[in-house]
């Protein structure tokens, strides 16, 4: 009888080394930067997405945008008076917690808040989403939507049928109402209808540079406690400019 493979045993005592190598670069890039750079901004960031954070990679180039683990990166920076990299940084160490990144620029203080208080960019929600506004739609036809996609916005909830080879919505059908939590089918809904209720911008939290120290430009909390900040910090996942 063969063996089962269910017998073959597994040693747990060997670990690669990919993660200390990963974290000891992580260090490396964060002390880099706060010797390149004079102004680091502590930013939140509202409907996270790659392609649009790589968009701002590009108009950004002679900045740095650094998202990691907030354990890590507070190891590089400091998390006291007497092992911080520059005088005063630890107390942004501090102040990382939740969801949050860094924007390490010489561009000048107010021009770079002025420029987060005005961008932002609409997109769709994904599930999860709470949103801030009830989408209604009223009956009638849809010649938006080819017919052949009618089968499909029935599976996705909506009373639809065809009528003279028009999709058309037999009764007011509500997508989605103020303060509700988005459901996988009513965030692909609002795609097909070209519906973007999200909205992609950056939250400055505090600023801190070499001349004046750190500044905390929020007071509240701005945001949700990670559910992964005391995992093992080789997990660590780093966003990179391409």
């Amino acid at each position: 009888m063969p063996k089962s493979k269910r017998d073959k045993k597994i040693s747990l005592t060997k670990t690669s080394k990919k993660g200390l190598v990963l974290k000891q670069q992580i260090v490396e890039d964060v002390r880099n930067c706060v010797e390149k750079y004079s102004e680091i901004f502590l930013i939140s960031v509202d409907n996270m997405r790659n392609n649009k954070l790589k968009d701002l990679r590009g108009e950004w180039k002679d900045s740095r945008f650094f998202f990691g683990k907030n354990k890590l990166i507070a190891l590089a920076l400091g998390k006291s008076p007497e092992d911080e990299v520059v005088e005063g940084i630890h107390k942004l160490s501090l102040a990382l917690r939740g969801q949050c990144g860094l924007l390490f620029t010489n561009r000048p203080t107010k021009k770079v808040l002025k420029w987060m208080k005005s961008y932002e960019e609409a997109d769709y929600a994904r599930s999860g989403f709470v949103v801030s506004k009830t989408v209604t739609l009223p009956e009638g036809p849809m010649p938006e939507f080819p017919h052949s996609i009618e089968p499909h916005l029935r599976q996705l909830g909506m009373p639809t049928a065809l009528q003279k080879g028009v999709v058309t919505l037999i009764k007011e059908y509500t997508v989605c109402k103020k303060g509700q939590m988005l459901s996988p089918e009513q965030a692909r809904i609002l795609k097909l209808l070209g519906k973007p209720v999200a909205t992609f911008k950056l939250t400055p939290l505090g600023v801190f540079s070499k001349k004046n120290g750190y500044t905390q430009l929020v007071t509240e909390d701005h945001s949700k406690e990670n559910m992964e900040e005391n995992m093992e910090i080789d997990e660590i996942e780093k966003t990179e400019d391409t």
